[in-house]
């Protein structure tokens, strides 16, 4: 892509002085984890009118201390209320705006033009962020949302590069990008394929992620034009038509094959992203572990600050990359920024997990006199393994895991029971809520 020339901005308003990092939080630790290694802000789910339904989501108790938390570091918390709401689900949303607005929240991430109007006429004070389901691509649309009285649009992920500066050339409004994570493979999340294959809307919270299935290809042996049942349609291709055999189009030391994109990953592309105008870069994974909210937040955290330190003479740091290899889960890609995805952006092979560590404990406090750190399991550890810790503060090394005690004092040969706190000796000073991984 060719150079481009730097957008003017207009009103303090709708150009951040530094860009936001809006990270995902699936439920209380998670956002914690989230704001502790470096997020602006974090966007999570409530109990209704969300499109993660299976993440644990948040109950208004759980978002007041979670905004609480959050103010602690100067966070912001947005809620997602971005489902395409049919009748019954307008029931109710009158008082969970209410009761939104009451637990702190600082805005709200809509799709429904219903829910923006009611939100907009009956808790002012919120703010309404246009969610990317609504597919917004120009400036003019995102024009017609700014004068609808929305200080944010997030846009679609089929949005350039040049696009998203032409958007900010026209229009003195914050705009949100995703930069990292999971792409859907329809198109801005339009696919029904998870409502027909298990009657979960994809629309309303509940996708499947059907396009990540393993499928076999078989070549339909009736007689052309033969009717078929929708009932027939939906089991087995071989079962259709009892009788009739179905010539399968794979050999059997074939692999099945999926339709599912690559995840995005724009750390290469940092300056780029900032000399557009994008105001929030958004990290996808409600779903996610712990361990990839940190790692990821952490990586794009030290690649904002430190462009914005010294623009010309940034350098992006291999270690970044290499941290955000520990987390991923599929090969990454640049997504729409530079150009129109193909078939090398989507994954039609069995998937080989790229990420080959676990989180294996938190460091909860260290003693800087005896080099010893009080630390709580996640996932089974023993002395001779080696493991690496890392932190939102620089901290990142690794070293064999020596003797290990329980609190009592007592040796153990293996820190098995989940949340166990164990005492070990490490190599380097640590700090509460530094991570200690392991490979898998």
């Amino acid at each position: 892509m060719g150079t481009m020339t730097k957008p003017q901005f207009k009103g303090k308003r709708y150009r951040l002085d530094k860009p936001e990092l809006l990270a995902p939080a699936g439920n209380l630790e998670k956002l914690k984890f989230a704001v502790h290694y470096g997020a602006d802000a974090v966007y999570i789910g409530g109990q209704k009118y969300g499109l993660r339904s299976g993440a644990d989501n948040f109950t208004f108790e759980e978002m007041r201390e979670g905004v609480e938390f959050a103010k602690k570091y100067g966070a912001k918390v947005f809620v997602a209320t971005n489902i395409y709401a049919h009748n019954e689900d307008i029931a109710g949303i009158e008082e969970y705006l209410r009761n939104l607005y009451e637990a702190g929240i600082a805005a709200i991430i809509v799709a429904d033009p219903v829910i923006v109007d009611t939100a907009l006429r009956l808790v002012p004070g919120l703010e309404v962020h246009l969610s990317t389901q609504q597919s917004t691509l120009n400036w003019q649309a995102v024009s017609f949302w700014k004068q609808e009285g929305l200080p944010r649009v997030v846009l679609g992920r089929e949005t350039s590069l040049e696009e998203i500066a032409e958007i900010k050339q026209h229009v003195d409004i914050e705009i949100e990008s995703f930069i990292h994570g999971a792409m859907c493979s329809s198109y801005s999340g339009r696919c029904v394929l998870s409502n027909h294959f298990t009657d979960r809307d994809s629309n309303r919270g509940g996708c499947c992620q059907s396009c990540r299935w393993k499928y076999d290809l078989f070549e339909d042996g009736r007689p052309e034009g033969t009717w078929v049942s929708e009932e027939d349609q939906a089991v087995a291709p071989q079962a259709l038509q009892p009788g009739v055999t179905q010539l399968p189009l794979h050999q059997p030391e074939d692999n099945p094959f999926s339709m599912g994109s690559k995840d995005l990953c724009m750390l290469e592309s940092i300056p780029e992203l900032i000399e557009a105008g994008i105001d929030s870069f958004k990290i996808e994974g409600r779903m996610k572990s712990i361990h990839y909210v940190a790692t990821v937040v952490n990586a794009y955290r030290k690649a904002i600050d430190a462009y914005m330190e010294d623009p010309e003479g940034y350098v992006l740091k291999p270690e970044w990359l290499e941290e955000l290899q520990k987390a991923a889960n599929r090969p990454l890609n640049t997504g729409f920024f530079y150009d129109t995805p193909d078939h090398e952006d989507h994954i039609y092979e069995p998937e080989e997990k790229a990420a080959p560590y676990d989180f294996a404990g938190l460091v909860l406090e260290y003693d800087a006199e005896s080099g010893m750190a009080l630390v709580q399991q996640r996932n089974n550890f023993k002395p001779g393994q080696e493991v690496e810790f890392f932190g939102p503060d620089d901290t990142f090394f690794k070293q064999t895991v020596g003797e290990l005690w329980d609190e009592a004092g007592n040796p153990l040969d293996v820190a098995r029971h989940p949340l166990q706190r164990v005492r070990m000796k490490v190599d380097q000073p640590v700090a509460y809520f530094d991570m200690m991984r392991k490979r898998k």
